[in-house]
């Protein structure tokens, strides 16, 4: 039987949820974990068999009604709601024709005159397209491919004090980036190899689908030690399927004074390379 990426995604998403967080009472042992799907069924107002034919395969195209009782039962968040209606063909948003590989010059301008904030712009493939100096010194010039999957995945993982959590997080942005894109090239590449990658892999069975927000990230650098920068994340409306990514730090503090220092080591790079 042919499963469907809207099956394999109630499927994931029913699993995350307990009966406690519907309000419903917990009998003992259960044979699967989180919600059963006649609990789902129940819950959104459609019948047991119905359900089942969503999660099998075998029913691809529910209406807007089903969807958003769907997305009710399942908790889910407005990335993930949007998602779900994208699976099922019904979004209000375009899918990109492609993950996008140039930034407007005036953008990588404007970046690079922020010598306090590291900036970057990445796209649905999470490949990072632009950044400015400070980015680079913050992600260490990028070891391996400037990829942010590489940096939280591979050996410069530990940047991130909170790596788990990090990880977590950008899994869920990528599953929400390839439901944008499931048919672009670059997205298919790094989800396949990634699906390699035993914590990844785990992480995407789970099916958590959101975009960035406003967020505080821990770092460990080798340089300028531990230091929490607060993340802002906008769309690039000129280029859809590209984000940009400003790190601050908190004025007159501790991490302000980090990341000036990485501004002094980069540019004392920059003027001796061989030095």
């Amino acid at each position: 039987m042919a499963r469907s990426d809207l099956g394999d995604y109630l499927t994931g998403r029913r699993a995350q949820i307990t009966p406690s967080q519907v309000n419903l009472p917990t009998d003992g042992l259960r044979r699967v974990p989180g919600l059963r799907r006649e609990e789902v069924a129940a819950l959104s107002g459609v019948s047991v068999d119905y359900y089942v034919r969503l999660e099998q395969g075998r029913e691809r195209h529910p209406s807007a009604q089903v969807l958003a009782a769907l997305a009710g039962a399942l908790r889910l968040g407005d990335d993930a709601r949007e998602h779900l209606f994208r699976l099922a063909g019904m979004s209000s948003v375009p899918r990109s024709p492609g993950a996008g590989d140039r930034v407007h010059p005036s953008l990588a301008q404007l970046m690079d005159a922020w010598p306090d904030n590291p900036a970057l712009v990445y796209n649905r493939a999470y490949d990072v397209i632009a950044s400015n100096a400070l980015a680079d010194a913050l992600f260490c010039d990028w070891p391996g491919e400037r990829n942010l999957l590489d940096v939280v995945f591979g050996p410069a993982g530990s940047l991130y004090a909170d790596r788990n959590e990090v990880a977590r997080n950008s899994v869920a942005g990528f599953r929400l980036a390839h439901g944008q894109a499931p048919d672009d090239p670059r997205v298919r590449e790094v989800l396949a190899r990634y699906l390699r990658d035993e914590r990844f892999a785990r992480l995407w069975r789970e099916h958590d689908a959101r975009g960035k927000t406003l967020e505080r990230k821990r770092f460990d650098h080798p340089e300028a030690g531990l230091l929490t920068l607060t993340v802002q994340t906008f769309e690039v409306r000129a280029a859809p399927g590209q984000d940009l990514v400003i790190y601050h730090a908190e004025p007159g503090s501790a991490d302000a004074q980090a990341l000036r220092l990485l501004g002094t080591l980069a540019a004392t790079r920059a003027l001796h390379p061989e030095g």
